[in-house]
């Protein structure tokens, strides 16, 4: 029976155990039950299901993760908390925990030996300091995940769903809605963790497509593209372009480029869709082609 939503409870492994939350590794204890059972319910986990947890602290949604799921690999970076796992998840013989980075694990590989190279669904209460990378990484093509349901840090949680024409828009939204349908389920207000952070928190669910909704040409080319237009925000996209040397794109090219796509030289990157963006990217490696033809 999962046990850790109740405050005392988490409380008494902290004593027991002499815990303190690892800045260094982000960490925030959740005592909250509604939150917990919000996580699971919205992620949508069955008894058919291998969870990938990322972060399980001292096991409290583990154990929640336990009870729904067929099979749950957790993989936490600080061994501090190994013994800790070990006791709080010594009832469920339906989990594993790996001591690593989860930016050092080869998902597929790890999908293989323990999923039948079947996707995974990941559920998550994602460090802040490093949210934006560990996304990427499960999002990134080859990865096998079905879904990602994570708690993240608000503002990155609006910013992930937010479209074009908000300031909040930017290289992350267009990633995240590139590769899937971000949804978010809840959120969570600082009183719910040990100890409090110090910013609201929301849980996010991302749907992963089995079919983009945009089809570039290159897709390393167009994610350039992307980065491109929002590393100088205050810019125009073609200076923006232009002053990224890897693209390899005069400001001539990519004022040619935007008129291609209906959008005037003086266009900002925050103002372009999705899709537009994939058209842009398709329209710079035709330019770019002519030129090297002639």
């Amino acid at each position: 029976m999962a046990y850790l939503g109740n405050p005392a409870r988490t409380k008494e492994i902290i004593n027991k155990y002499h815990l303190s939350a690892q800045k260094k590794f982000g960490q925030n204890f959740l005592i909250d039950t509604s939150v917990l059972e919000d996580i699971v319910s919205a992620a949508g986990i069955t008894k058919e299901d291998t969870v990938l947890e990322i972060g399980p602290g001292i096991g409290t949604l583990t154990q929640y993760l336990a009870e729904a799921a067929g099979h749950v690999i957790a993989v936490e970076i600080d061994d501090k908390l190994l013994p800790v796992l070990e006791d709080t998840l010594s009832e469920y013989d339906n989990t594993k925990v790996l001591n690593s980075d989860i930016l050092e694990v080869d998902i597929k590989a790890l999908s293989e030996a323990e999923n039948n190279g079947k996707p995974f669904k990941v559920v998550a209460n994602l460090p802040y300091y490093i949210t934006t990378p560990i996304i990427m990484k499960l999002l990134e093509a080859g990865s096998p995940v079905e879904s990602i349901t994570v708690m993240v840090q608000k503002e990155v949680a609006d910013r992930m769903q937010e479209k074009e024409g908000s300031k909040e828009y930017g290289a992350l939204s267009i990633a995240v809605q590139y590769y899937s349908d971000p949804r978010v389920v809840c959120v969570v207000p600082p009183s719910s963790f040990i100890p409090q952070p110090g910013v609201d928190s929301a849980v996010i669910k991302m749907t992963r497509y089995e079919q983009m909704p945009v089809e570039v040409e290159d897709e390393a080319f167009f994610f350039q593209v992307v980065k491109a237009a929002f590393s100088q925000r205050r810019k125009t996209l073609v200076n923006g372009l232009s002053n990224n040397k890897e693209l390899g794109v005069s400001k001539d090219m990519a004022g040619d480029a935007l008129e291609k796509i209906g959008r005037s030289r003086t266009e900002r990157g925050e103002k372009l869709s999705l899709e537009e963006f994939g058209r842009l990217s398709d329209v710079l490696i035709e330019l770019k082609n002519k030129k090297s033809d002639n």
